[in-house]
């Protein structure tokens, strides 16, 4: 989920006509267009155009069962910004986001970014559809640059993954403000979740956006860290080592997940690796498999993405212990050692998870979905924040 599981068109037309709302002006926006809908979960929006099934393929089993029929009022838009690399409604424009407002409402609010280099509705199905059927408004934004050349975003290394973290804290203001001006009240919780590298904005915004929120569920968050574990030390390790079994499990990856490797070693480790060295170490030019971390140092750049640990709200950590591509030695086990026992932490090792929902259809027996233990770990926040 760091990276697409394909190359797929975006949604190049323009919104479809949908019944008039009454106007709602969304802070900071440079557009914003809004529609009110019979139902706001992808039941509904697949049929009438307000989400991209291209965004969160992959992400979920064929079997998971989503909540539908949850009518109310969808913003779409996008702040300023100078990036082009998200097509979606033929707008060409990054910095895109959908705020979903039901009908309903439970007085709370859930934000997210997305997972990989995805656009925003990616999170629609996983996240949206059962947040919205429990009341919830929703946020989702597309990071403010998109796709396999989301690393030419920016002037400096590590731009365009630190502007990340800048536009989850503008849509979390923002979607704020819409839903006070919707419902007479400001949210009276907020939340923030996300998966991959929407697990790393939740770890981030609790540790440096704390105040803007009531706590977070991160699921297999990236691990960024100027010295130490990251993907680009276990990836290149992975890769060097490939296919010798041994090597492989030296780099992290957990023995008992060989079954998964050839399919990440075609997909995701070499790309993976290549991207976010080139957007935090361009200047190398050598294969994946020869990057040194530590030799070509750009800790620069990643000390301006780099996590630390120091939450200041309530997070909830979950991690498949068969994750092939953030491996959960390298990656959440490091992580809640930074947290250590003295802040609002709790950690979900999920046997039998994968990185990709979308596995368990094709190993059934031997994977386990991480959505049912994400639903179960977000219903465990709402009743410890609630206290």
């Amino acid at each position: 989920m760091l990276v697409a599981l394909s190359l797929v068109a975006s949604l190049l037309t323009p919104l479809p006509a949908a019944a008039q709302a009454r106007p709602l002006t969304v802070p900071g926006a440079e557009r914003a267009v809004t529609a009110e809908l019979d139902d706001l979960t992808t039941a509904g929006t697949v049929r009438t155009g307000h989400t991209d099934p291209a965004d969160w393929a992959g992400l979920h089993s064929a079997a998971t069962v989503n909540p539908t029929g949850v009518p109310g009022v969808q913003i779409d838009g996008y702040f300023p910004d100078t990036s082009t690399t998200n097509a979606t409604h033929g707008w060409n424009h990054d910095a895109q986001f959908v705020i979903r407002l039901p009908e309903h409402w439970n007085g709370g609010l859930v934000v997210t970014g997305t997972p990989g280099n995805r656009e925003q509705y990616a999170n629609d199905f996983t996240i949206a559809d059962w947040v919205l059927a429990k009341g919830y408004a929703f946020a989702a934004t597309d990071k403010g640059n998109t796709g396999l050349n989301f690393h030419t975003d920016g002037r400096r290394p590590g731009d365009a993954i630190a502007e990340w973290n800048e536009r989850v804290t503008q849509l979390t203001v923002a979607a704020k403000a819409v839903t006070a001006q919707r419902y007479g009240r400001a949210p009276r919780r907020t939340y923030m979740a996300g998966i991959s590298n929407g697990g790393y904005l939740v770890r981030w915004q609790l540790e440096n956006r704390g105040w803007l929120y009531d706590g977070g569920v991160d699921w297999e968050g990236t691990l960024w860290r100027v010295k130490g574990d990251n993907l680009l030390n276990y990836l290149p390790e992975a890769l060097r080592a490939y296919p010798d079994e041994t090597g492989v499990r030296q780099a992290g990856f957990a023995a008992g997940s060989e079954f998964l490797w050839p399919f990440h070693r075609q997909y995701y480790w070499e790309l993976t690796q290549q991207l976010y060295q080139k957007e935090l170490d361009p200047s190398y030019d050598g294969a994946a498999a020869d990057y040194d971390y530590d030799t070509r140092r750009p800790y620069a750049a990643v000390a301006r993405i780099a996590l630390t640990g120091r939450i200041t709200k309530p997070l909830i950590t979950l991690h498949g212990t068969l994750d092939s591509l953030l491996p959960i030695e390298r990656d959440s086990d490091v992580y809640a050692r930074m947290v250590g026992p003295h802040r609002p932490f709790r950690y979900h090792r999920v046997e039998g998870g994968n990185h990709l929902d979308s596995l368990v259809d094709v190993h059934p027996d031997r994977l386990r979905p991480m959505l049912p233990a994400f639903r179960d770990a977000f219903a465990e926040l709402e009743e410890w924040t609630g206290r």
